[in-house]
């Protein structure tokens, strides 16, 4: 496995070039997630709290919940295009990620976005035909891929099929230092959490 710190953070958690991001089922209240790395370790655990009108995710190294490494909150009450502001608590704002709303009624697509509001980067979904499928038939899995602005392919996405268990896997195939590495984890955490609900 090649691992290259091109992530902005030295943390060992954001150095890994594959993840695993999936859903806890049983949980009340809210939402939680999962993230292997490709032998199966967790990385990050990740809640999101219930009841707020404003997104509120947080990324921890594990269950216990001692050490946050991430928050991605949005300004707005609810919006399909809203801007999801990603802040590492030790360094500062790493970025954001802003959902492309009407667009994404036919094929979802995410703006990556630096600290100074400069896009850097997009995520798409891939294969229009599937991706308009999905809107109607939820078993359907999505697949999306990460670009820089200047077109280099950064990430692969995919959603592993399972009626139960929501779970996607991110193949990071070039890093680059236009894309953080937080805000891959980041847009991990946001599929699970925002995509789905919002078909």
């Amino acid at each position: 496995m090649i691992i290259n710190n091109k992530s902005g953070s030295n943390h060992p958690a954001f150095l890994k070039n594959k993840y695993i991001f999936r859903r806890k089922v049983f949980k009340l209240f809210g939402g939680a997630f999962h993230v292997y790395d490709e032998s199966g370790n967790i990385v990050f655990y990740s809640t999101q709290k219930a009841y707020k009108l404003k997104e509120d995710f947080r990324i921890y190294s594990d269950e216990s919940c001692t050490e946050e490494l991430l928050t991605i909150k949005t300004p707005q009450v609810f919006d399909i295009s809203a801007t999801y502001n990603v802040v590492d608590p030790k360094t500062g704002p790493v970025g954001s990620l802003k959902r492309k709303g009407l667009k994404s009624l036919l094929k979802d697509e995410w703006i990556f976005l630096s600290p100074e509001g400069i896009q850097i980067g997009i995520m798409t979904e891939t294969g229009m035909l599937k991706a308009l499928l999905s809107r109607f038939i939820n078993l359907i899995p999505q697949n999306y891929t990460v670009s820089t602005s200047a077109g280099l392919e950064v990430a692969r996405i995919r959603q592993h099929f399972n009626p139960f268990i929501l779970k996607y896997i991110m193949d990071i195939v070039s890093p680059s230092r236009d894309i953080d590495k937080r805000l891959l984890a980041a847009a991990g955490i946001l599929l699970s959490g925002i995509e789905r609900r919002q078909k």
